[in-house]
């Protein structure tokens, strides 16, 4: 029978073991914003693919070769349906999380739950977490970079369209591992 000290000694190192992220060590963490779509020449005047300039030539030698207003009433129809899809391509914002993972077990990784979390500089509140999971294989003793690109800023005060960096001066970061699945079927979760 155990005496109450010693389920006390064993109840705390069964707390320190869980709280243990199972070897898995975070190397490094980044975050970034791009933009697509704004690749356009402002100052240069309509881009034409090679679908478009088919349409065009197209149309310009039916009307050429007498082709009438049913041949310039199409020639007016592409060229509005084109200007259509030039002005739907607006540039859109994505956000690309990444962070460097290396496993120190003696199994591969098959798939870890990670969470890169932001706080306020100097106060540690909590503003914004971003929860992914990643299904990677990370064999022993090596190291892999996990990257999410998503819509979703780091926190709401940072603006999806603009991004100085005194919004980012104001951030600390950290990842946070959650849960960490082997090839072996082991799986570390961290404590609740």
């Amino acid at each position: 029978m155990f005496q109450p000290r010693i389920l006390l000694i064993l109840l705390a190192i069964s707390i320190i073991c869980a709280q243990e992220p199972s070897s898995v060590e975070v190397v490094k963490a980044s975050w970034s914003k791009i933009r697509i779509g704004w690749e356009r020449d402002p100052f240069g005047g309509p881009l034409e693919n090679f679908d478009e300039m088919r349409s065009r030539a197209r149309n310009e030698r039916r009307i050429a070769s007498g082709g009438g207003e049913r041949a310039k009433r199409e020639a007016k129809a592409d060229e509005a349906n084109l200007a259509a899809q030039r002005e739907k391509k607006l540039s859109q914002y994505y956000f690309i999380y990444k962070t460097k993972i290396k496993n120190n077990h003696t199994s591969a990784i098959t798939q870890i739950d990670w969470d890169y979390v932001f706080f306020e500089r100097g106060t540690e509140n909590e503003l914004g977490r971003q929860q992914f999971t990643s299904d990677e294989q990370i064999g022993p003793g090596k190291t892999k970079e996990l990257v999410v690109t998503i819509t979703s800023p780091p926190t709401r005060t940072i603006s999806v369209t603009s991004l100085n960096l005194e919004e980012r001066d104001r951030l600390s970061e950290k990842i946070i591992l959650l849960r960490v699945k082997y090839a072996d079927g082991h799986t570390w979760q961290a404590p609740q």
